[in-house]
């Protein structure tokens, strides 16, 4: 290939990444979902005709993403190529062939150039309502969980499947939302499609396989290099989690190979009788980023630099539970998985490995009870705002106080909470304490207050983590602080399952903290005077901790 031709490439590459990423704000732009549109809960990407992915959004979750650069292979299987047609649009929530439960929408629409089909583009959005019992951990099975929707067709030739949405309508709690958002999907990936077609024009390009051999190969080829830059072995972690009601036990061997790494979790916890299973792609979507983020984090991430990381969990664990196993909180474990990856990395990159984290987000749904709202005159309604803790601390700086990794969504505003429901929140700041102490201080979660304006009762759907099992501090740190769930009028709440929160009470959360790194004894002086000035440690804890600090 000559020079000229190899810089086309490139660039072409570097457009890719560019539309994939207006794809995305496309989605967010028009999402009816405040999750999608406000906080991120989403993902988009692109893929050749063999359903590999070639470029995925910046904005977007590691679940979403990684999860979605597997699925598509499964709409392949159902509706090859050859049979897809000029407007035709592919949906389907199904667990096990998309991103792991029913609240995910995967749509996928083919891009036509001269009648031929050049590429895919992929989308996946939060919906926060699938009817069932609602988002979260409560049901026992995954028919319970709300509808599924097989891959099909939403659009078929440029037209709608009317049915299909009628019966989507009939069977959710907020249809207008759910309709609009399947609009939202179809319209950012049909930016993507629009967008390449012209990028193919202007570099007066047929088809994209020299393009997508030359993405995967130096993806792969880069991968490969940084992997044997490591030192081959065999490295263990393991970690103990809340569960729903008996702790879940993850046990994670990295095995090191040349320019292959595998992660096994064999000996893991099996399947629970409630929704806070695993799919396997998810487990391996949020498995893989816990590599991606140490090793060859400046790779583009696609199905190239994904390939030399193989993921094993055996059938029955947690981590790859099947059919019919509610997953409808598949998030709350499948978050954890990085920390876990993490660990056993830290044995390989002691100088680069953060702490223990909050990790899970904290995404309560809160509802209207219909028979209350009826007798209280207050209006009905259903949110899903999501709430952080803090990240770890890592070897040279603090943790990071109130933000989402590794899912990197976005909290929602409280005025976006306020104005979508008629809920208010009296108070939010950051929750003095909670990030574990050390020479780096873990980050800080934070205390919301939530009561209802028409003082009427409402529904709190919990799925949180680190309640009871916090997150871990290393060399000498301490661990962060647990999270709570409480009501201001003194009743206390497990950190899953389905509360009917009373009338005229205040309900709170605590989301927990980030482990500490280092002896807290060494923590600089001048560290420890902006803590305190700034709120964020107390004088009792400076005393109880650090008394031994002589600064």
């Amino acid at each position: 290939m000559s020079l000229v031709g190899n810089i086309e490439k490139q660039l072409v590459w570097d457009r890719l990444l560019a539309i994939v990423e207006d794809q995305a704000q496309t989605l967010m732009r028009t999402a009816f979902s405040p999750v999608v549109r406000e906080a991120g809960d989403l993902s988009a990407g692109v893929f050749n005709t063999k359903g590999e992915m070639l470029a995925q959004a910046i904005t977007g979750t590691p679940g979403h993403v990684n999860a979605m650069a597997r699925s598509v292979p499964n709409f392949l299987a159902e509706v090859p190529i050859s049979k897809m047609r000029e407007g035709d649009v592919l949906l389907t929530n199904d667990p096990w062939l998309a991103t792991g439960h029913l609240n995910d929408f995967t749509l996928v629409t083919p891009t036509f150039l001269n009648g031929k089909v050049v590429g895919l583009f992929a989308s996946t959005s939060h919906i926060a309502d699938v009817g069932g019992r609602g988002f979260g951990p409560d049901a026992n099975e995954v028919y319970e969980e709300g509808i599924q929707i097989p891959i099909t067709y939403l659009f078929k030739q440029g037209q709608v499947q009317a049915e299909l949405l009628r019966l989507i309508r009939a069977n959710v709690r907020d249809p207008v939302v759910a309709e609009g958002d399947l609009y939202s999907l179809t319209a950012c990936n049909n930016v993507g499609a629009e967008k390449l077609i012209d990028t193919m024009n202007e570099f007066q390009i047929k088809d994209l396989s020299d393009i997508s051999d030359m993405i995967l190969n130096t993806s792969r080829d880069a991968m490969h290099q940084e992997i044997q830059k490591l030192n081959d072995g065999t490295y263990r972690y393991d970690m103990t989690v809340d569960g729903y009601d008996q702790p879940v036990h993850v046990v994670c061997a990295l095995t090191i190979d040349g320019d292959r790494i595998v992660i096994d979790f064999t000996g893991t916890s099996g399947v629970s009788r409630y929704g806070i299973n695993v799919p396997l792609p998810y487990c391996e979507a949020y498995a893989s980023f816990g590599i991606r983020c140490l090793v060859g984090n400046d790779i583009p991430n696609n199905a190239g630099s994904l390939a030399p990381i193989e993921v094993v969990a055996p059938a029955g664990c947690i981590l790859n539970a099947e059919p019919p196993c509610a997953v409808s909180a598949r998030h709350a474990l499948g978050q954890m998985l990085p920390d876990v990856v993490i660990g056993c990395l830290s044995q390989v990159l002691p100088d680069e490995v953060p702490c223990e984290g909050a990790s899970c987000i904290w995404n309560p749904v809160l509802m209207s009870d219909s028979t209350a709202s009826m007798n209280f005159n207050a209006p009905e309604f259903v949110i899903n705002p999501i709430f952080n803790g803090g990240t770890g601390a890592r070897v040279h700086k603090d943790g990071l106080s109130t933000t989402a990794f590794p899912s990197g969504v976005r909290t929602t505003s409280t005025e976006v909470n306020e104005i979508t429901s008629p809920l208010v929140f009296l108070r939010r700041e950051y929750l003095r304490d909670s990030g574990g102490a050390g020479k780096f201080r873990g980050g800080l979660g934070q205390i919301i207050e939530i009561a209802h304006t028409h003082k009427a009762p409402f529904v709190l759907s919990k799925m949180f983590e680190r309640v009871q099992h916090p997150a871990r501090g290393r060399n000498g740190g301490s661990n962060g602080a647990v999270g709570r769930v409480y009501l201001k009028e003194d009743q206390e709440y497990s950190g899953k399952g389905k509360e009917w929160i009373p009338a005229g009470a205040t309900l709170v959360f605590e989301t927990p903290g980030g482990g500490g790194w280092g002896d807290p004894i060494s923590r600089q002086a001048s560290m420890l005077r902006s803590d305190v000035e700034s709120g964020l440690v107390s004088q009792e804890q400076l005393s109880r901790v650090y008394f031994a600090n002589e600064h």
